[in-house]
């Protein structure tokens, strides 16, 4: 199975950005699938209940076959082909590779005009035991725009992270995080994190119904598109407008590396954003500044990293705990559906567990692969987290946790996503369905609920020693009066909690389920917030340059 137009091969694991969106999605040309069809008669594959011919036999079948190369110059092998060979290929693929294969229903493809709308009915409809859907990162995107996203951190925007305190009227809108050097870091704009926005293009953003604008103007999807926001200062009664400009943001994924001194020696703290392939030699650039400074403990910042590649995570690990705490342990060990007990099915390889990469990778553009990785040789770690924390930052605890390190969080309950998947392209659409879970070296895994600070009231996930803390979009973000820091910093001196004074609201919101419009759109219920680079993020990506054992 091929994943075509990507340079540095990519598999996706156990992700921001924000998007309103009212009810949307391609339309079916019939719901019912009461009896087979043809769907296009002898003009393509036909269906019959219960029976699955292999994915190849449909696969880059194209209703509009790509003429333009990828992101590397490379031509794509999309064929003349059909919606309904398109719908077909979802169909064997999903049942081959999804890990809930015999949860899914069985759609006749000759039912549905867009694949984008069929492909979101291919999951499962189970629950976890909190009640969550078990299956909450089934979506897909724009393969151009996903190639840019995972393998230069480029994305079209203003540089703003979005925070949303409420997804229905009455809503509230922040900003949650600016990114360096972006037009929303200019100082003519004076804009900060926990800036509130009224309105977007004159669009009340409390309670306004058009969503569609809302959507636009916080995801603008073109170089030099401008919108106009209304916005209220930190600390401020008044308003005032400010236009802003989309730009090619490449996004830093280690922004702060800081050593905080106190008088129980020097505490390293590191705000890390993204798994992707840029932060494998930042991470190792701050691993070495924390080291010469000789810390005696670190405060991992994971509260917005959605996920990304598994072996970052597998490295970042190695260099916490260091060599005698990881030597012979499994990292991360995969498992696929029933179908491929020892095999992975994407690659065809024999699986083997994920160890503790004690190395750089072969993608590290300042070291080169091979040479070996600072380590810090903590047996714990303080790792600040809220509902943001997904994927690949799960992996970082659940690994750790599995050879005794002491993982103490800060925060709220993560996002609960043990599960991966390979992001596969066809025609142009690349597309997410969970294909496999993880385990650590004692074999536990299964965090669907995420992972929960001790204290936390409501408590839905696998608990963790540490403190419930709410982020505070209004203290600047990484500095000892952050609560977040502060709470890891008491935890470390005392032993004990800050009181409970709050608990979080949707801002912290776990990721709900969701299907994706014929244009690419999530779509949720009305009035609804999704964000498509934080479901990017959301994916563990599983390429291993180690192994090699990802699709070529």
């Amino acid at each position: 199975m091929n994943c075509h137009g990507f340079g540095k091969p990519l598999v996706i694991a156990l992700l921001a950005s924000f998007a309103l969106v009212g009810c949307g999605g391609g339309g079916s040309s019939n719901g019912s699938d009461s009896s087979p069809t043809n769907g296009s008669g002898s003009n393509g594959p036909t269906y019959t209940p219960g029976v699955f011919e292999n994915a190849d036999n449909f696969v880059a079948r194209c209703e509009n076959p790509r003429t333009y190369t990828d992101i590397n110059g490379d031509p794509y092998n999309d064929q003349p082909g059909s919606i309904l060979y398109e719908n077909h290929f979802l169909r064997s693929w999903s049942n081959d590779t999804y890990l809930w294969y015999d949860e899914i229903p069985d759609l006749d493809p000759g039912n549905y005009d867009d694949p984008v709308e069929y492909f979101g009915l291919l999951k499962t409809d189970a629950t976890t035991p909190s009640g969550n859907p078990k299956d909450r990162f089934h979506f897909t995107y724009e393969t151009s725009e996903y190639e840019k996203l995972t393998q230069a951190g480029i994305s079209v925007s203003y540089g703003i992270d979005w925070a949303l305190v409420s997804s229905a009227p009455p809503r509230q809108l922040y900003i949650r995080y600016i990114e360096p050097g972006s037009p929303a870091d200019a100082s003519e704009v004076d804009l900060t994190r926990g800036v509130k926005i009224i309105a977007i293009d004159g669009v009340d953003v409390e309670n306004g119904s058009d969503v569609d604008t809302l959507n636009a103007g916080l995801f603008p999807s073109a170089i030099g598109e401008s919108h106009t926001f209304t916005v209220q200062s930190v600390g401020s009664t008044d308003t005032r407008d400010v236009t802003l400009s989309a730009v090619e943001v490449e996004a830093d994924p280690v922004p702060i590396v800081d050593v905080f001194n106190t008088a129980n020696g020097n505490v390293g703290y590191v705000f890390f954003n993204d798994h992707n392939f840029v932060s494998e030699d930042k991470l190792v650039d701050a691993m070495t500044q924390l080291k010469s400074n000789n810390v005696t403990d670190l405060v991992l910042d994971l509260r917005y990293n959605g996920g990304g590649l598994l072996y970052i995570a597998s490295q970042l690990s190695y260099m916490i705990a260091g060599p005698a705490a990881t030597s012979g342990r499994i990292f991360d060990e995969l498992r696929f559906n029933d179908k491929y007990p020892s095999t992975n099915p994407v690659t065809g390889n024999a699986l083997s567990p994920t160890p503790f990469y004690n190395t750089t990778s072969q993608y590290s553009d300042k070291y080169g692969g091979g040479v070996q990785l600072p380590a810090l040789n903590l047996n714990r770690v303080f790792i600040l987290t809220t509902s943001g924390t997904c994927s690949a930052s799960e992996a970082i605890i659940n690994g750790l946790r599995g050879i005794d390190v002491e993982v103490v969080l800060i925060g709220s309950t993560t996002c609960g996503k043990p599960y991966g998947f390979y992001p596969t392209d066809n025609c142009g659409t690349t597309y997410f369905t969970i294909q496999f879970d993880g385990s650590n070296d004692k074999g536990q895994g299964g965090y669907s609920d995420g992972f929960t600070p001790m204290n936390e009231p409501t408590a839905p996930g696998i608990l963790q020693n540490g403190c419930y803390v709410v982020d505070d979009l209004f203290s600047p973000l990484g500095e000892v009066v952050d609560p977040l820091v502060s709470a890891a910093l008491e935890y470390r001196a005392t032993s004990s909690c800050p009181p409970v004074t709050q608990v979080s609201k949707s801002a912290e919101s776990r990721a709900p389920a969701f299907k994706v419009n014929a244009s690419g759109v999530q779509s949720y219920t009305d009035d609804d917030i999704a964000s498509i680079r934080q479901m990017i993020r959301y994916m563990t990506n599983y390429t291993d340059p180690f192994k090699q054992t990802e699709p070529q």
